[in-house]
């Protein structure tokens, strides 16, 4: 349903998106993961038609959206996609209902069609009951609950997501991401969705890790995470900043990150026993706590910050 080579975005001297290559299917949940200034919200609006891709040297960026060529065709192309931007963009002065109304007839939906719609898609996202509260007055969970029921209020094949539940409470983000499943189950749209939350990164089929405008690997997330089996060490203990300067001495432990309460090292290939052994003594004679040292499954996090070091 996405079909993406080549593309390549420039903003003065700043390369935001470099030769990036992408491909989503029907029923597909794909996941954009990287820092603030990876390039994925540039992404997503080249591929919403709001950007245009800067020319390059090479081969010509080509964008293709249910087998449209966007840059040909941008109408077309546009009439199935649904997009969500990362900051509200509904009419805060508007009710729910009026909001969806208009982004309906801009569409071009009539009275007939879009009554029946929005009011499916408003008691599919939970705000069948406030459909008179004005939008300026939702709670931000709410908000993006109505973003989301705007870009769906024309039955879009694609969906754009960027990073929809950014600063909203937890219990809301569950209730988006059913929602996102519920729709991808039912009516096989195709999501494209970019978040910093890597729980959320493993709940898409495929993963795209990006950096600096370049997408550094992408696949599924068991892939992506055997690529670290068997070199992820978990150490808790006290004070851990003595213990990460400990760990960070020995010769097999190529990198080391604090996640709150523990500590994860990455070792080298066939190091994980050497590495614990070694640890312990060395903790002992440091005369520090040590209340956990051990062999732990490797997590998004894990690769995203050995690939973020390989880069």
């Amino acid at each position: 349903m996405i079909v993406v080579e080549h593309l390549h975005k420039v903003f003065g001297a700043t390369v935001a998106v470099d030769e990036l290559n992408l491909q989503v299917g029907r029923g597909e949940i794909f996941g954009l993961v990287g820092p603030d200034g990876a390039g994925k919200t540039t992404t997503l609006r080249l591929l919403c038609g709001a950007l245009h891709p800067t020319p390059a040297a090479g081969q010509p960026s080509r964008i293709e959206i249910g087998g449209i060529d966007l840059l040909k065709h941008p109408e077309d192309a546009r009439a199935l996609l649904g997009y969500l931007a990362q900051r509200f963009s509904m009419y805060e002065d508007l009710t729910v209902l009026e909001n969806l109304r208009f982004f309906a007839e801009v569409r071009g939906l009539k009275p007939a069609i879009w009554r029946a719609r929005c009011m499916d898609i408003l008691a599919f996202v939970g705000l069948d009951e406030f459909i008179h509260r004005r939008a300026g007055h939702l709670s931000g969970g709410m908000k993006q609950k109505l973003g989301l029921a705007a870009a769906l209020v024309h039955q879009p094949k694609i969906l754009l997501l960027d990073e929809p539940t950014t600063g909203v409470d937890p219990v809301t983000r569950q209730d988006f991401w059913q929602l996102i499943i519920r729709l991808v189950a039912e009516e096989q749209v195709a999501v494209l969705i970019s978040t910093p939350y890597m729980d959320e990164a493993a709940r898409c089929q495929r993963v795209g890790f990006m950096l600096q405008g370049r997408m550094l690997v992408e696949g599924t997330p068991d892939a992506l995470r055997k690529r670290l089996e068997g070199q992820v060490v978990e150490l808790r203990g006290q004070p851990l900043p003595r213990l990460r300067d400990l760990a960070r001495q020995d010769e097999a432990v190529q990198d080391v990150h604090m996640f709150g309460d523990r500590i994860h090292l990455r070792v080298a290939p066939g190091q994980a026993e050497p590495v614990i052994g070694r640890l312990e003594l060395a903790v002992r004679s440091a005369g520090l706590t040590l209340a956990r040292l051990r062999p732990i499954p490797p997590q998004l996090e894990d690769v995203f910050m050995s690939l973020v070091e390989e880069k």
